[in-house]
């Protein structure tokens, strides 16, 4: 069994990688810590948000923990102990609960769902081609693997929510998710949002568009998904301005045994290293990379990855690829 404490160096090198250079034009990001202490599992507590007023693209990786080789059990059951959620908003859905398969190719499928009931009214429209749904609470991404099919990536488009997950290693068969993360223009309305006027999904580059409420538009790419990793492109069409968060990691922390991330790394500008913290008391920092994980197993959602926002840039457009010789 791998030994489970690890550091954020580790992480990468047990993904058989070296620590993510500063590709060039890459800048720093304000990381700020918003979270806050509570005992029930089911709650969003963690927030920690990047901040700044030039970032136009950068990338967002979900990735099997350190200790994924090691597991012989998960555990996805939901924890209700201590919550109450008596005081949480619930609107109906302008449409009876319902499943759509949006489209489907071989390799990939797209199925939106209505709840009976979620936490904000469902004004946000789904399009594909010339097809388009309004007041879908839920929209699943779906990838054929080896020998089934896996949900890999889903947007809650009502509030701004999404989850990433790489496909499963063949020992475990399944993996959870676990920590969500928001992209493009970060409000707070009762918890942190992104209001999305509405989504459009472009099947031949596996890419979500979204046009923002507050006319900014942003657009989240699959560059790439397997049985270590996840990695996706995100790019928005101006930066969300001064003060303003334009990625967060939303999580849940009650203990270091139950928590979904537990720990932070950042590379600040010009260290030579990582700086490696526990989330809660992370006081924040200026940083071009930041991972958010565990190293230690948790009881709740033990198998769900680790998340990593990396490659801040100004540059809308990725960097040229050295030719060949």
């Amino acid at each position: 069994m791998i030994v489970s404490r690890l550091s954020a160096a580790a992480f990468f090198l047990c993904l058989g990688l070296a620590a993510p250079a500063h590709a060039a034009g890459d800048i720093a990001v304000e990381v700020k810590n918003e979270s806050e202490p509570v005992a029930c599992a089911e709650k969003d507590n963690v927030t920690i948000k990047a901040i700044s007023p030039q970032v136009r693209r950068f990338q967002i990786e979900a990735a099997h923990p350190a200790y994924a080789a090691g597991l012989v059990r998960d555990n996805w059951d939901a924890d209700w102990t201590n919550c109450d959620m008596k005081g949480d908003p619930a609107f109906a859905p302008p449409t009876p609960p319902r499943r759509v398969t949006f489209w489907e190719s071989i390799d990939y499928w797209l199925v939106g769902y209505t709840f009976p009931t979620f936490w904000r009214p469902a004004d946000t429209t789904f399009r594909v081609g010339d097809r388009v749904e309004k007041g879908l609470h839920l929209v699943q991404l779906w990838k054929l693997g080896k020998d089934k099919s896996y949900e890999v990536l889903v947007v809650y488009p009502q509030d701004g929510y999404w989850r990433a997950r790489p496909m499963p290693p063949q020992t475990l068969g399944f993996n959870s998710y676990g920590s969500s993360f928001l992209f493009g223009p970060i409000e707070q309305e009762g918890r942190p949002v992104v209001n999305i006027k509405e989504i459009e999904f472009d099947p031949k580059t596996i890419s979500f568009k979204m046009h923002y409420k507050d006319g900014n538009s942003g657009t989240l790419t699959l560059a790439s998904v397997d049985e270590n990793r996840m990695v996706l492109d995100a790019v928005l069409d101006k930066p969300v301005g001064e003060g303003k968060g334009f990625v967060a990691l939303r999580s849940m922390y009650v203990t270091e045994f139950n928590n979904d991330v537990a720990r932070i790394a950042i590379r600040e500008p010009g260290a030579k290293g990582w700086r490696e913290e526990p989330l809660m008391p992370f006081q924040g920092g200026k940083a071009t990379d930041v991972w958010m994980g565990r190293t230690n197993y948790s009881r709740h959602n033990t198998s769900s990855p680790d998340m990593v926002f990396r490659h801040f840039s100004a540059d809308p457009n990725p960097p040229a690829k050295p030719e060949k010789k």
